[in-house]
């Protein structure tokens, strides 16, 4: 009985060990299919769920002034982004980062639900170093920050028009960030890490593309002439309550663009309370009916064609008359006059006789040939050719009204190029925001004889009996014009809202800029002129940037010129 039970105890442990030893076996056998036989499928799904290819941002270029002063710079900032399923697996992590980012936990739950089969959701995009740092402190399964950049534009809205910005991806959405976003931008780079079970990242696997930062880019502003544009700018709307305006400064030598100011602005670094209208650059984009701004190149045409000499007069008597059903009028009766007078005065009976002996191809050649009705070939996004129609299409109080300035459309862009051709010697430059390497080549469109007669007469303006008079500066000469038009509406024109321009360059002789202002719906009570409203605002932005680029004056003082030569005669 004894021995029975012995060997039936036998029997059952050999069972065991052989169940347990089959069991090794089946394992073993396992392990090696897993390890052996199926390991690079393992491989490859552990991968899958570990290891991620991330973005490495580029850096975007910095765009500088002229003499190196930044105008926008990308600064270093963090991004809170999360793995849907880890986070909400763990209420806990909704929690803190809804805690830390200043957001709702019902929001960030609801965002994060709708994207649960997503590997990769933004939680809030560019947060500040201290937000970033509790947040890694906390190691929040689930969530985890990136690094990119934020744009920060150091002039803020004194050069927000010109410069433009971009989105929070860093892509140029207005101005020169838009115009050169593929120079500006760069090319992201790329790195395989290792992410632990809550999706956070441990470690570095290896590079797999380096980030390509984007080039700088210098432009043509100086940051000294843009404030000084803007400044005068802005006090000028406040003091006449106009609606809005615009201040270009051109380079004569180059077509550079040294300044470019409008009002309304706006704060590229806060956008919180932007206004679309106050984000389009007006200089550039809106077009205007320019008004007597466009005398001096009628006159230019007559001059060229022989129709006119510099000493012919033109009977204004009695300072009205009728064409087509038109009444052309000048503000007194100014008889006899020649064409300085004609531009002084800035008579419109004299404008349009002028017109009417030359042929309408005469007039529109000229015109035509200093850039109205054609871009300025600056490749400014939103740029505006304004409006020129052929000749062959004008009637005759279209003929009459183009004399002076309505009936076509420009901008002050344009305007400003029109006049950099009298101010260099008849030569048209293409307009640049960005500084020229090599001497720029332009287009002859006037004879120099022409421009500097033109020139001389617009001397004439800024004297005391002219329209310009308030034009004039202390220590420089200049030549320029004025104009007032009337806006357009419901087909027609308004009474009460005015446009008051001034275009003029300095110094007279030989000008270093070309500068233009404009002020849109001045109040009529504080005058509405360009004499009155303009002509003043150049007056300041223009001797202001003369003293800057160092352009010696050429003006004295009477009292200083007498006590400068009582020293000499000492």
């Amino acid at each position: 009985m004894k021995k029975t039970k012995t060997k039936a105890f036998s029997a059952r442990r050999y069972l065991l060990l052989f169940a347990v030893f089959s069991v090794f076996v089946l394992l073993f056998a396992r392990a090696a299919q897993l390890q052996i036989l199926h390991a690079d499928f393992y491989n490859e799904q552990g991968s899958n769920r570990h290891v991620r290819t991330v973005e490495i941002p580029a850096n975007r270029g910095v765009i500088t002034d002229r003499h190196g002063e930044a105008l926008a710079i990308s600064t270093p900032v963090f991004s809170v982004w999360a793995h849907p399923q880890t986070a909400l697996d763990s209420p806990q992590s909704i929690f803190h980062a809804a805690q830390v980012l200043g957001l709702s936990k019902q929001r960030i739950k609801h965002k994060l639900e709708q994207r649960k089969n997503k590997q990769f959701v933004y939680l809030k995009r560019h947060v500040f170093p201290n937000i970033a740092d509790q947040l890694k402190q906390q190691k929040t399964p689930g969530v985890s920050i990136v690094r990119e950049y934020r744009r920060y534009y150091p002039a803020g809205e004194m050069a927000a028009h010109v410069v433009g910005l971009t989105n929070i991806d860093d892509q140029g959405l207005e101005g020169v960030e838009l115009a050169f976003d593929d120079w500006l931008h760069g090319s992201p780079g790329k790195k395989r890490v290792l992410r632990n079970a809550h999706g956070v990242t441990v470690g570095d696997i290896g590079l797999v593309r380096e980030p390509h930062h984007g080039k700088d880019l210098t432009l043509s502003i100086d940051k000294r002439i843009q404030y000084l544009a803007y400044r005068e700018l802005k006090r000028t709307i406040a003091s006449h309550g106009a609606k809005s305006g615009s201040v270009v400064v051109l380079s004569v030598d180059s077509g550079e663009v040294l300044a470019m100011a409008n009002w309304p602005a706006f704060n590229p670094n806060d956008r919180s309370n932007t206004k679309v209208s106050a984000i389009r650059n007006r200089a550039i984009t809106d077009v205007f009916e320019p008004g007597s701004t466009v005398k001096p190149f009628l006159i230019a045409a007559a001059i060229e064609n022989g129709t006119y000499k510099v000493s012919s007069t033109i009977n204004t008597a009695p300072g009205y008359f009728n064409i087509a059903g038109l009444l052309v009028s000048d503000n007194s009766n100014y008889g006899v006059i020649d064409m300085k007078t004609l531009l002084s005065k800035s008579s419109n009976v004299g404008a349009v006789r002028v017109a009417l002996k030359m042929s309408q191809e005469q007039v529109w050649n000229q015109y035509q040939s200093v850039g109205f009705g054609q871009l300025t070939g600056s490749g400014f996004p939103g740029e505006r050719a304004g409006k020129l129609v052929n000749y062959t299409n004008w009637n005759k109080t279209q003929r009459a009204t183009l004399a002076y300035g309505y009936g076509m459309s420009t901008t002050a862009m344009q305007l400003a190029r029109a006049y950099s051709v009298i101010a260099n010697n008849g030569v048209l430059l293409p307009t640049s925001f960005i500084v020229n390497e090599q001497p720029v080549t332009g287009q002859r469109v006037m004879s120099g004889r022409t421009a500097n007669a033109v020139r001389t007469m617009l001397k004439g303006v800024l004297d005391k009996s002219g329209t310009g008079s308030r034009a004039s500066m202390q220590g420089y000469t200049a030549a320029g014009k004025t104009g007032t038009s009337r806006k357009a509406q419901d087909g027609g024109y308004s009474q009460d809202n005015y446009i008051a321009l001034f275009a003029g360059m300095a110094p007279a002789d030989r000008p270093e800029v070309v500068v233009v202002a404009l002020i849109d719906q001045p109040l009529k009570k504080d005058g509405y002129y360009g004499g009155e409203v303009a002509a003043p605002l150049f007056s300041r932005v223009t001797e202001g940037s003369l003293r800057l680029l160092n352009v010696a004056p050429n003006v004295i003082d009477q009292k200083k010129r007498n006590l400068l030569m009582t020293e000499i005669n000492k």
